[in-house]
């Protein structure tokens, strides 16, 4: 046999996984080798393989459990790391590590995406003192992602477990995709919950990937299919630079949804009368643009990214459908990294608000609200991208400052004629202003007459007309117009530059 045919056949038995019943288990699950996923994923013939012959002396363990390399994904430089689940379960042995690191090193060096494609039960307790502690153990893997985060994109598609250490892979990235039934992460096992704190629990409640999805947050994006996961990362990244110092590729403009009710018939005049705000969202961006994050958790704000004219813009909406569009502590968590994700990728930020402020009680409190609240302002305050806020019906109290307000520099703050700037609405306010002179007055006509008096003089006071004319909001725009508007302005405010004080980094209210 010739040595070009030995390599061959090494290369073949190393590229068909592991044994045949391993790929029948996962072909059950409705579970793709690992191969196969990385093909679906880049443009095809581009992969270029690093390291497949790790651990070729080892029968068993082709690859070593690992599939690491460089590919195009739409013409673009991206690295990938992808657990093949037929070999070991996909668990981490000493050269999976290393091949881990330096498929994240090459990321580094060429200033690209880097796609983590998992499906792993941890580490192999066997290799533990060769793959563990070290200086290049499995920790360098988590101080590496770190390093890349805010300078490269790095998402991972979740397929199966990702399991105690190896869970803080997709903690540490920008987005999580997870496969429902299969995808799942946690720290310690259901049998080890057990076993060491008696909890009885299955897998799906302790760590599935609907709980992380709209229980935990863990989870950004929830699948059924693998096919789902990879089409997600494609449109995903399509709206992503290759790293920070690029911004993302422009695309060809598309006109807005069709079809749909006028903006003024969809808006309550009743601000306490919820409505969809993905009416407002469809009306501005670009027909099938739009890229949720954390549809599931937290749905009294809405995050995503999406196009408006063809440009690439992250939007943070409140959503009154949802607990009135109230602020919790998981509302502002979830903003807040989103918007730390615009600002670390050069993605402009558009705010909707309708917005009654943050929610108030001992729950929240005890859960800590002003700390989460001030982590969301915090955010909002350090993002430099072109950043415009749209007060599309209320915006009270703190609210109002989480929203990208007047006083935290967006680059234009405009309102909807429906829009309400205030402290508080006219309910609380005239309540807690002249509760004692109510009281007084006998329930009945005469109190209604004088509350509603007390009211309409409240709004007097915070009238949108005055408010334009006091510079307090910086144009207000038709509603029919609101598209052109936040287009024309994003076009503008482009190549603005913004400095700020030099200093290593904030001290986060978190």
């Amino acid at each position: 046999m010739s040595l070009d045919q030995k390599l061959r056949e090494l290369t073949a038995r190393i590229e068909k996984g592991g044994a045949q019943k391993y790929h029948d288990k996962n072909a059950e699950q409705g579970k793709l080798f690992a191969r196969q996923r990385v093909a679906l994923l880049l443009d095809e013939g581009s992969f270029i393989e690093d390291a497949a012959l790790a651990n070729a002396l080892d029968p068993e363990l082709p690859a070593d459990g690992v599939i690491t390399g460089t590919g195009t994904m739409d013409g673009r430089p991206v690295c990938v790391m992808a657990n093949d689940s037929t070999v070991k379960a996909g668990s981490w042995g000493r050269r999976t590590v290393e091949k881990i690191l330096r498929v994240q090193e090459t990321a580094l060096r060429l200033r690209c995406p880097l796609f983590y494609l998992v499906d792993s039960a941890g580490a192999r307790i066997t290799d533990q003192i060769e793959m563990f502690p070290g200086r290049r153990g499995a920790g360098r893997i988590f101080y590496n992602q770190v390093e890349l985060s805010g300078l490269v994109p790095q998402i991972c598609l979740l397929f199966g477990p990702s399991a105690a250490g190896g869970a803080y892979i997709p903690a540490f990235c920008d987005v999580v995709c997870m496969v429902e039934n299969n995808a799942s992460m946690y720290l310690g096992s259901p049998r080890m919950a057990e076993m060491v704190i008696g909890e009885k629990v299955t897998l799906e409640e302790l760590g599935g990937a609907r709980m992380h999805c709209s229980v935990s947050g863990c989870g950004d994006v929830l699948v059924k299919t693998e096919e789902e996961a990879i089409a997600f990362a494609k449109r995903y990244l399509a709206l992503m630079p290759q790293s920070s110092a690029e911004a993302p590729r422009r695309a060809e403009p598309r006109a807005e949804k069709p079809g749909q009710r006028p903006l003024e018939d969809v808006i309550p005049a009743d601000e306490n009368k919820p409505f969809d705000i993905m009416a407002v969202i469809d009306a501005i961006i670009d027909e099938g643009s739009f890229v949720e994050i954390k549809k599931l958790f937290a749905r009294e704000i809405i995050t995503g990214l999406a196009r408006v004219e063809g440009r690439a813009v992250g939007i943070v909406a409140n959503q009154p459908k949802y607990k009135g569009g109230v602020l919790f502590v998981d509302s502002a968590d979830k903003a807040a990294r989103f918007i730390w994700l615009c600002d670390a990728f050069n993605i402009p930020l558009l705010y909707l608000a309708d917005v009654p402020g943050f929610m108030i009680g001992t729950v929240v409190e005890r859960q800590g609200i002003i700390r989460a609240g001030a982590k969301m302002i915090a955010a909002v305050s350090e993002a430099s991208v072109p950043k415009l806020s749209v007060i599309v019906r209320k915006a009270y109290g703190a609210g109002l400052y989480a929203m990208c307000g007047p006083a935290f520099a967006p680059d234009e703050c405009i309102a909807l004629p429906s829009a309400s700037i205030a402290v508080m609405g006219p309910s609380a306010a005239v309540n807690a202003v002249y509760y004692n002179k109510i009281q007084a007055i006998p329930a009945g006509p005469e109190r209604e007459a004088l509350v509603q008096k007390l009211r309409d003089e409240y709004r007097a006071d915070v009238d949108l007309e005055k408010l334009a004319s006091e510079l307090v909001i910086d144009a207000v725009v038709p509603t029919g117009s609101l598209r052109r508007e936040v287009a024309r302005r994003f076009d503008r405010y482009a190549g603005k530059v913004e400095e700020r004080p030099r200093k290593k980094h904030l001290v986060p209210p978190v």
